[in-house]
Parts: structure tokens; C-alpha cells; sequence
């Protein structure tokens, strides 16, 4: 059975667009979990092809896509956030997002 798509708010995709985000992802793996942290600016924010951004940072220049899928956007409160993978230091990003991804069931 196919989950049903979240509603897409064509009105905060766009309020995206161009801002700063921090992304925390979790990979849940066998062996146990695995945490990344990185931070980009979103270029497009699409409802097939999802929010592109641009990273900054240690990797800066890469591209991430991430689903169509806003609800897991917030605003991020003022302030400094440590990554703890590279240790870079970002100031007062916009918005925060974090992800889940699990392996397949086989």
C-alpha cells in the first residue's frame, strides 16, 4: 500500500527557497544508527521533484535532494549550532529538518 502524499503548501515551499537550513539525517542501519549533519541554502522547492539544496560547509557545492515533504521543516531559533560530525559552527539558520532513513524490507 502506497502512503498518501502530504499536501504541499505552495506558499512556504517558496518561503524556501534561497534560505539557510540544517539538516540532520539518522540512517538506521543493523549494526546500529548513524547520525550526518550538514547545511545548505535551498535552490527549488518542487512538489515531484522535492527541495534541491545547496550545500555549504565542508561540503560545500554539492547538491541534496530531499523529498516533497515540508512537515518536517521548522523555523530554527537564533543562535549557534554545532555539527558534530565536522565540528563547523553554523549561526542562525533559518529552518531545521531531520530524516529518517531506513533500509529496505526485504
Amino acid at each position: 500500500m502506497e502512503a498518501e502524499r502530504p499536501v504541499w503548501d505552495e506558499v512556504f515551499a517558496a518561503e524556501l527557497v534561497g534560505s539557510l537550513v540544517l539538516v540532520g539525517i539518522t540512517h538506521e542501519d543493523p549494526a546500529g544508527p548513524r547520525q550526518e549533519q550538514f547545511h545548505g541554502v535551498v535552490e527549488a522547492a518542487d512538489p515531484e521533484r522535492g527541495i534541491t539544496l545547496r550545500l555549504r560547509g565542508s561540503r560545500d557545492g554539492d547538491l541534496y535532494y530531499l523529498p516533497p515533504d515540508l512537515r518536517s521543516f521548522a523555523p530554527a531559533a537564533p543562535g549557534s549550532y554545532r555539527l558534530r560530525s565536522t565540528g563547523e559552527v553554523l549561526i542562525d539558520p533559518d529552518f531545521t529538518t531531520s530524516w529518517t532513513i531506513n533500509p529496505p524490507v526485504h
